[in-house]
């Protein structure tokens, strides 16, 4: 005999960890959170890299940890290994990130490791040439696949001449990069002004801030500080038609205005976001996923990045329905935009996009990578709790409004990247259409 399914218990406030925080004399920025789960610590440290050379930028996260003037890589690994440890890096227009972990033991001799690294990184001809041409064959493979091609072609459509509009380098561009060149970039761009570090683990934070500042005091405070200029008004427009003849299908992405989370229209925005695309039980998988099979996961986010925030739309389907998809996709949005959302479905939603900030906090790794991310906007992880209040309390006709705002097809910049002479025909019969060729 089936039972009922139980009724959904109420939202549980969030519980935020213990932290504690310092800035160092060199400009550095510690965060610590006490997180007892597991004999682990996770570090993140977040330092500015605006306006970087995107090449140089690349390679020079991807060399940083070859070695310095003590430690060869292989005795860098071999160290970290030592402390049940790992260290890695990566760059984006906004941020370098150096990320790692290692048992609570090992905190003190993880944290000398990292600033052996920002302080005496030589970047070995061997091994920059070595990443160098893994680099170039990456980024080539890369260059290959529609997620990356819609995606480049999306950023070029959103921010036109802004820094964001190109995120990954050419081949030919990599493999130009010298070691001088990424030591010179070091020294000017890889310092302590307005870097971040969050740590993360089972260790008091009063003791993680001091050896933070134990191991990282000596970093060099000098160095060039860079900030982005905000990114564009997104701008509608005809839709983009980028040409790669012979698919068998077509990549729909959309770029719609977005707000920062300090904005007060954010957490109503976080949920219109989430009835119209968000999650499995948005009104865009239901539509051109669950009803017309058009596609497997389409999906629409916010991103937050430092100059600016965006809601990106996504979804890949056969190249038969290419025209059908985007217009039920564009229907959805005008749906949205235009009339009240459903007090049931916001309720629905409400519930997920409080429960997963729940899930945020819930593992080490999870919680040093919302810290980092939001110490990118100038926030601290005391946020969340107003940010949930707000989502908990938001009304349908606060969404509403503001999925007017965001969400209307008029301000939508579409990309579709596909066999042009076999979609050509249906989707101009509906959208005005740039073929880029101009």
């Amino acid at each position: 005999m089936s039972r009922p399914v139980p009724a959904l218990t109420p939202a549980r406030k969030l519980k935020l960890p213990r932290t504690a925080e310092r800035t160092l004399a060199n400009g550095l920025t510690v965060i610590a959170a006490r997180r007892p789960a597991v004999p682990l610590v996770e570090l993140r440290l977040r330092i500015p890299f605006a306006k970087t050379n995107v090449a140089r930028g690349m390679l020079l996260a991807e060399t940083l940890l070859s070695g310095t003037s003590e430690l060869s890589n292989v005795e860098l690994s071999a160290q970290l290994q030592r402390i049940g440890g790992h260290l890695g890096a990566s760059a984006d227009p906004d941020r370098l990130l150096l990320g790692g972990a290692a048992l609570t033991s090992g905190l003190p001799r993880l944290l000398e490791l990292l600033g052996l690294v920002l302080t005496d990184a030589v970047y070995p001809a061997g091994e920059v040439a070595a990443e160098r041409d893994r680099l170039a064959d990456q980024i080539q493979v890369a260059k290959t696949q529609p997620a990356y091609l819609a995606r480049a072609a999306l950023n070029r459509r959103v921010y036109g001449r802004h820094p964001y509009a190109n995120q990954t380098a050419e081949p030919a561009q990599v493999a130009a990069v010298r070691p001088t060149v990424l030591r010179s970039l070091h020294a000017e761009r890889v310092h302590p002004a307005g870097s971040v570090l969050v740590i993360v683990g089972d260790v008091p934070p009063t003791k993680a801030l001091d050896a933070a500042e134990a191991a990282l005091s000596s970093w060099n405070g000098g160095g060039k500080t860079v900030e982005l200029p905000p990114v564009p008004p997104i701008d509608g427009g005809p839709v983009l038609l980028a040409d790669r003849p012979g698919s068998v299908q077509s990549s729909l992405r959309i770029g719609l205005p977005a707000v920062g989370r300090t904005d007060p229209d954010h957490a109503a925005l976080q949920l219109a976001n989430l009835v119209f695309g968000g999650y499995f039980s948005s009104r865009l998988v239901e539509n051109i996923r669950e009803d017309k099979g058009y596609t497997y996961s389409p999906r629409s986010a916010i991103e937050h990045s430092t100059a600016g925030s965006a809601i990106v739309v996504s979804a890949d389907v056969a190249t038969e329905v290419t025209t059908p998809a985007l217009v039920e996709t564009w229907y959805e949005l005008g749906r949205l935009a235009s009339t009240p959302v459903g007090a049931d479905e916001l309720e629905q939603a409400r519930r997920y996009g409080i429960g997963t900030l729940q899930l945020s906090l819930a593992t080490q790794a999870g919680l040093a990578g919302l810290m980092s991310s939001l110490a990118g906007s100038g926030l601290r992880l005391d946020w969340l709790t107003g940010h949930a209040e707000r989502m908990a309390s938001a009304t349908t006709e606060q969404v509403s409004a503001v999925a007017a705002r965001y969400f209307a097809p008029a301000r939508a910049a579409t990309v579709v990247l596909g066999d042009a002479k076999v979609v050509t025909p249906s989707l101009s019969a509906v959208f005005p259409i740039d073929d880029g060729e101009d």
